[in-house]
């Protein structure tokens, strides 16, 4: 007798062509949520994202609004008794800036290799459209295993700004057993993996002022102290010699990764020369007592991710700057907080900010870090899925990035999230040519349908 999931995974490559063709135009929208003059593009793609669920068979799909960009509801609850699975994701996309770097237009998608490139093609339109294709199989059987519900929202790439507030006023209809959150990605396509952490983010403006006006620097320049010097000072005073953050109290909460997870980050592949051949650097650079792949998720950092001063046009301008700034990010680990980081800067800037400048913080976003339990079912049954898929057994790891709807579902449905997905280090999200692997997004579509029979009581 047939398996009912295979029936399902059969569905699912015999429509791969389909599929593609969905995730396609699906890129074609050019939903960058951090730009006013896209604001209708992203209400396109949320009102596309809508229609297509309720093509598939999900119910009561509504594009929700917020004080910003919608959120994508939709649900299927027609198997009482049976888990129900909170679907996360977010449709919107980065900038693709800078266009003339592309190989071909961002939002014009094309296969090139077993390669879909596009803006968002792996951030995070293909990890939508692969779980909405699972369950879209899964539906075909006529048994389905479990209820479905989703939430799709427009402003992850922007902090997720009003995805709190959402979540808190409609935590009640958001109530799942398990949240299926695929915004994590793999480590590599012949490595599944699933992540079982997340480094919290507290992000920043620090701004120095000088004097009242931008000065000419040959009638000024000797007795006015340069705000881009001073902030550029400043900044570089933020870490030691050995690449530990400088801020007071910045370590004294940081939970250090135990045993056990050092000894699991052994399997991981993430060594000295992957993160060379990843980034182009010529030489690696930080905490020397942790190991590269320790340093970009066990452990905190800050990173200047930004700055801005004086004249940056074409051209001389001889000038000493009124004004410097440059934004922040600060990445946490378990029991390190927010607020508490924004304290310590206030501190380090007080401490050692000279008083030829004046200086403020402003407090961008934040969110908590995560620590999922492996012991969690939904956790077995993805990786088990995984291991059906790829033929072997995942490698369990905390990622670097922060994702604020896990913490949120966390605090506000007590949902606690499985973690995956099938984008790779890679894909260059964020950055052009952005582009997802066809042969992995498949094997992603795959291990869902898996993962969803997996939970069937």
């Amino acid at each position: 007798m047939t398996d009912v999931r295979d029936i399902a995974i059969h569905y699912a490559h015999q429509n791969r062509d389909r599929f593609l063709a969905d995730l396609k135009d699906f890129v074609r929208i050019p939903s960058i949520s951090t730009l006013e003059e896209y604001k209708p593009e992203v209400l396109r793609a949320a009102l596309w994202l809508a229609d297509h669920l309720r093509s598939i068979g999900i119910e009561n799909v509504e594009v929700m609004p917020t004080e910003g960009h919608p959120v994508v509801y939709g649900e299927w609850l027609k198997r009482p008794g049976a888990p129900t699975v909170l679907i996360y994701g977010h449709y919107d996309v980065q900038p693709p800036d800078p266009v003339e770097e592309w190989q071909s237009p961002p939002f014009e998608p094309v296969v090139r290799q077993d390669q879909l490139f596009g803006r968002g093609a792996s951030d995070m339109k293909g990890q939508v459209m692969a779980v909405v294709s699972a369950v879209e199989a899964a539906l075909k059987t006529d048994r389905m295993p479990v209820n479905v519900k989703f939430l799709i929202e427009g402003e992850e790439e922007i902090g997720s700004a009003h995805l709190e507030d959402f979540v808190k006023k409609h935590a009640r209809k958001l109530k799942a057993d398990v949240c299926l959150n695929t915004d994590a990605g793999m480590i590599g396509a012949d490595l599944p993996s699933i992540t079982y952490g997340l480094r919290g983010l507290a992000y920043m403006e620090v701004r120095v002022y000088g004097p009242s006006k931008d000065l000419h620097s040959g009638l000024f320049g000797g007795v006015v102290h340069n705000p881009a010097q001073a902030l550029a000072e400043l900044i570089a005073g933020m870490h030691d010699k050995n690449g530990r953050v400088t801020l007071p109290g910045f370590y004294e909460k940081a939970r250090r990764p135990s045993r056990r997870e050092r000894e699991e980050y052994k399997r991981l592949p993430t060594n000295d020369k992957f993160f060379l051949s990843h980034t182009g650097v010529p030489k690696l650079w930080g905490e020397p007592n942790y190991t590269p792949a320790e340093r970009v998720s066990l452990r905190p950092t800050l990173e200047v991710n930004g700055m801005l001063s004086g004249w940056t046009a074409p051209g001389g301008k001889t000038i000493i700057p009124a004004y410097a700034m440059a934004k922040i990010s600060c990445r946490l680990v378990p029991d390190q907080r927010p607020a508490d980081v924004f304290k310590q800067m206030k501190a380090y800037l007080k401490a050692k900010a000279p008083k030829t400048i004046r200086w403020e913080v402003i407090e961008m976003h934040s969110s908590e870090p995560v620590i999922v339990d492996l012991a969690h079912p939904a956790v077995n049954a993805m990786a088990d899925g995984l291991e059906r898929v790829w033929g072997k057994r995942p490698v369990f790891h905390r990622e670097g990035g922060s994702i604020g709807a896990v913490i949120y579902l966390q605090k506000y449905t007590r949902v606690d999230s499985v973690l995956t997905g099938f984008g790779l280090p890679d894909d260059g999200i964020h950055s052009p040519n952005e582009h997802l692997h066809l042969p992995t997004w498949q094997r992603g579509i795959d291990t869902v349908i898996h993962f969803l029979f997996n939970l069937e009581k």
